[in-house]
């Protein structure tokens, strides 16, 4: 067996910051490298945070979650079998350790002992067991159905370890237990019970109201007393951005997401504020559907891919909080980021070359966005209708309420604004959401070689060889791919000032990866 992990470290892996030479979060107010932000934490208080997320058919069904609020509910009341740490290591967390066969195919968990659920019981491998096979099978509808399809035998070992079979090797396969979806909820006869909001995280679910509220209550019998340092916390879904603003700015929550990057600047002055802005894998998109017309012909996707200019949106939209995205979604910190991959140019004459491609002249169509989608969306997609003029192409921007966007405009409308968080690990975004068949294949795009590299590259343990696979993904993606990305985020989000983080701030989700309930304390 091949020894992958101790319970006193972590597996280390490149930290994912992309925008400072050493890797570290840009500081932009009073207080984020020195001050209260340092200091020691403490227990007490109560924690008040607005999302810019969050809607009303929300549900507790973690193969539903989709939005920032539900991934921050997710990891203040659930344990996952391994975690993403604020350094952009690999970590063990419910499972203290593992160990794979030199083939990577059988992997062998072993949880941690004394854990026990909210309710009381104690943690179990059937726990596990049934956590994972709810997201598995044909019935299941999933957001991480991909993720497990390499699984083909789930089985117990001993009363404390659980062992997955591969239909193939996966070197990265433990970080595929840091998805937020596959949280570790309690069995009841005999499934998966996530009806009852009972888990084994740093929290205790108080009250839902999906789109409205969440509160929690410190979980004071946490395996890791380490961690859940408010003795409450109120997570709050206020999408309207000048109300989020004004609810931190009047005191009335500790922090917010997703800020106005037109009116930051006014927010570094205020001496009570901490800014903060993270480079990681966040990216921005317009997804097209490639099963409908005119999204079916690659040379129509290639003529909108050049027709959008790129600079102007990272300026004008993200004010420098960014970079220019390249047409696929692996970060310029990741592992294997195809870094001699051709920029994707802003050029008139090259989308008019492709619409003649596709036998057109010109070009009408339908973009859909909303602020809900990302900060700025609906003005983003009114800089590419004004770009796309000089090609031809029409770009009609339909406003579409923040309310339910995601469940009535997401994967519905052929052409719309879509924010993604990233995935820690490559293998994890592709199979996410560009594996032929994925339930968030939002382009609804496949292509056979692609898919075959796929397989192929997660099984591949020759590090060179592994490279070259994912460099012609990322070629692939942004040559035939339904989705175009013009541009990767900084995670931006504000703190009062008497609020406590730590050294370092995740990149692996927005408000360190969102993790802010159990990490953050009050100085």
């Amino acid at each position: 067996m091949t020894r992958l992990i101790k319970p006193a470290g972590g597996l280390t892996r490149r930290n994912f910051l992309n925008t400072s030479a050493a890797g570290a979060a840009v500081a932009l107010g009073a207080g984020i490298l020195g001050g209260p932000a340092r200091a020691q934490p403490k227990r007490g208080g109560t924690f008040r945070c607005a999302k810019g997320h969050g809607s009303t058919t929300d549900t507790l069904n973690p193969g539903s979650w989709e939005n920032g609020f539900m991934l921050a509910l997710a990891y203040g009341i659930h344990g996952y079998l391994t975690s993403v740490g604020a350094d952009g290591s690999l970590q063990p967390e419910l499972a203290e350790s593992w160990e794979a066969t030199p083939d990577a195919k059988i992997w062998r968990f072993k949880l941690r002992q004394g854990v026990t659920f909210h309710s009381g019981k104690a943690l179990t491998p059937e726990d596990v067991v049934n956590a994972i096979q709810f997201h598995r099978g044909e019935e299941s509808t999933s957001a991480a159905k991909p993720l497990l399809e390499a699984i083909t035998d789930i089985s117990t070992e001993g009363g404390d370890t659980v062992v997955f079979t591969l239909s193939a090797g996966s070197a990265d396969f433990p970080f595929t237990f840091t998805d937020y979806h596959l949280a570790i909820c309690p069995t009841k006869d005999g499934a998966m019970d996530w009806q009852s909001g009972d888990g084994c995280g740093p929290y205790t679910l108080v009250e839902f109201q999906p789109g409205v509220q969440a509160r929690f209550a410190r979980n004071e019998n946490d395996w890791n007393q380490e961690r859940g340092w408010f003795n409450e916390a109120e997570l709050l879904s206020i999408v309207d951005l000048n109300a989020r603003t004004t609810a931190l700015i009047s005191g009335d929550v500790h922090a917010i997401d997703k800020l106005d990057l037109k009116t930051i600047g006014l927010m570094e002055r205020n001496p009570n504020l901490n800014i903060q802005s993270v480079a990681g894998n966040q990216h921005y998109t317009f997804a097209m559907s490639c099963n409908k017309d005119p999204y079916t012909d690659a040379n129509v996707r290639l003529a909108l891919k050049h027709a959008i200019n790129r600079e102007e949106l990272v300026e004008k939209i993200l004010f420098g909080y960014g970079s220019v995205g390249n047409d696929h979604p692996i970060g310029q910190g990741q592992r294997y980021y195809n870094d001699e991959l051709a920029q994707t140019p802003y050029d008139p004459d090259k989308a008019k070359f492709y619409l003649k491609e596709a036998g057109m002249d010109t070009l009408t169509v339908e973009l859909a966005a909303a602020d809900a989608a990302f900060p700025g969306a609906v003005d983003a997609a009114v800089l590419f209708q004004n770009s796309a003029k000089a090609v031809g192409i029409d770009v009609q921007v339909a406003r579409k309420p923040n309310d339910g966007y995601w469940s009535d405009v997401w994967m519905k409308h052929p052409f719309s604004a879509v924010y993604w968080g990233g995935r820690p690990v490559e293998d994890a975004m592709f199979t996410t959401a560009y594996a032929a068949g994925a339930a968030w294949n939002d382009s609804f795009w496949e292509n056979d070689r692609f898919n075959e590299l796929l397989v192929t590259a997660r099984a591949e343990l020759d590090e060179a060889k592994r490279r070259e696979m994912y460099y012609e993904m990322q070629a692939i993606v942004n040559q035939d791919g339904g989705v175009i990305i013009p541009m990767f985020a900084n995670y931006t989000f504000a703190l009062s000032n008497d609020v406590v983080t730590g050294d370092s701030m995740s990149s692996h989700w927005d408000q360190d990866g969102e993790r802010w309930m159990e990490r953050w304390s009050f100085a």
